[in-house]
């Protein structure tokens, strides 16, 4: 089976500092491997097994030239690495995302393509099934389990009160959740041995990628509104002092 991971680097959380307007500033922050996309790497990884074949892509603007970054998706399993850059999708909304990450496995060919269930940044929700449908194949998200049969895939999907079970036939593109597995951590073995995997660098033309006008665009982002404390205090461990504190946390949560 050969399987692509898309995955997405996003900012280090701890590196943003929050301005006192609420605006974010990154210029500290390093970048690193979305925490969502490595557990539809680690997934492709188990899949595969001995016999497959893994291969990481992503898409976007300077960031991808981190060789760190190259390395560290590497070692965590694909055989090779897929990069579509360009300017123009540094900060690519999921429709522009999508469709550079459609048009690169098309000219890979594949059987699976796993992509984690958001981004650590925008957590849109969006780029992955916007691919399976541009590439017009079987698509699911929300898929916390993965077992290869034959001539396709039996996929788990952990709804709000039922386990749903589908048959899924191959190429298809799957969403995986955070609880399918534990991303492993690589061995100084794997990661002393990315360096030696090859790395395929596509400029968009090289895909046949070039933008089309956006239905809607981002305007800011801003850090979530800070609520000013309440500073209520209650002392002693009274019947009556439990019960106030009970009550006012009621009233917070509700």
């Amino acid at each position: 089976m050969k399987i692509i991971t898309c995955y997405k680097l996003v900012p280090e959380e701890q590196d943003i500092v929050v301005a006192g307007d609420r605006s974010l500033n990154f210029d500290r922050a390093e970048t690193k491997i979305s925490q969502f996309d490595l557990n539809a790497v680690e997934a492709g990884v188990q899949l595969a097994g001995e016999g497959g074949e893994v291969i990481a892509l992503s898409a976007g603007g300077k960031a991808l030239d981190n060789t760190k970054a190259r390395k560290d998706i590497l070692s965590r399993g694909p055989q090779a690495l897929y990069l579509v850059q360009d300017a123009q999708l540094e900060q690519a909304l999921p429709y522009q995302t999508a469709r550079a990450l459609a048009a690169a496995a098309s000219k890979i060919e594949f059987d699976l393509l796993l992509c984690g269930e958001g981004s650590g940044d925008l957590y849109a929700q969006q780029v992955g099934l916007l691919v399976g449908e541009l590439l017009k194949l079987p698509t699911l998200n929300a898929v916390s389990r993965i077992t290869a049969i034959d001539g396709g895939v039996l996929v788990e999907r952990t709804l709000e009160d039922e386990i749903e079970v589908i048959e899924v036939p191959l190429p298809a593109v799957l969403c995986v959740t955070s609880d399918i597995n534990t991303p492993k951590i690589p061995t100084m073995k794997a990661i002393l041995g990315a360096g030696k995997k090859p790395v395929t660098l596509w400029s968009a033309a090289d895909v046949g990628w070039a933008p089309v006008a956006e239905q809607v665009r981002l305007a800011k982002v801003y850090a979530p509104e800070q609520t000013d404390r309440k500073r209520v205090m209650i002392e002693g461990d009274s019947p009556e002092a439990i019960s106030a504190l009970a009550e006012h946390l009621r009233k917070a949560l509700n």
